[in-house]
């Protein structure tokens, strides 16, 4: 497999919504997010983030089938239930640059993309003057049912490219996961890394 990886960014993001909202639904259909995607709700969503300034979008793609992506923009773009945990310990939010997804398919995994997908959106995160760079993870019980016995947490991973768990820093979002019959709050860990 030849992988490619390109930076896009502003109208250059609209024409893969389509894809990334395809890999969202199918990645984090996974644990630990179980996420029964809304095709309608991903749109939306991905045309707000590429509207945003300064945002960013990397590819993935082997030959022109886009496997990957990852996305980033600054925190002050984000909408207000991302920037409230910061804003109420009075960080400057528009120092902070927020990683939104970072989604790669399973037999993709392991080659190094997602350091690529840190690199990129981390040179852009000081590109544009952020002093520091975040990101959200679910928080799922460890007892959880649906939990695969050979789960790892990318814990590791994030920790070796230096982000650490900000203690307390948490924030909710609302999805719905498989098999419910509506949505639920989850609690996201905020981890960050200071430049």
């Amino acid at each position: 497999m030849s992988v490619t990886i390109e930076a896009t960014s502003g109208e250059q993001i609209v024409p893969l919504i389509e894809d990334l909202a395809r890999l969202r639904i199918a990645v984090f259909a996974e644990w630990p997010y179980l996420y029964d995607g809304d095709p309608a709700y991903e749109a939306a969503y991905l045309r707000e983030f590429a509207a945003a300034p300064d945002a960013i979008m990397v590819t993935a793609r082997d030959g022109e089938r886009i496997v990957g992506a990852a996305t980033a923009s600054p925190m002050s773009a984000q909408k207000s239930e991302l920037r409230a945990p910061f804003e109420s310990c009075g960080f400057d939010t528009a120092k902070l640059f927020y990683f939104g997804e970072s989604v790669l398919l399973p037999e993709y995994r392991g080659q190094g993309i997602g350091n690529a997908f840190f690199d990129y959106r981390e040179e852009q995160a000081v590109r544009c003057g952020a002093s520091h760079t975040c990101f959200a993870a679910v928080i799922r019980p460890p007892d959880h049912v649906d939990r695969p016995d050979d789960y790892r947490p990318l814990d590791a991973f994030w920790r070796k490219r230096g982000y650490l768990p900000i203690s307390g820093l948490v924030t909710h979002l609302s999805w719905k996961d498989h098999g419910d019959d509506g949505e639920t709050q989850k609690p996201m860990q905020y981890w960050s890394r200071r430049f």
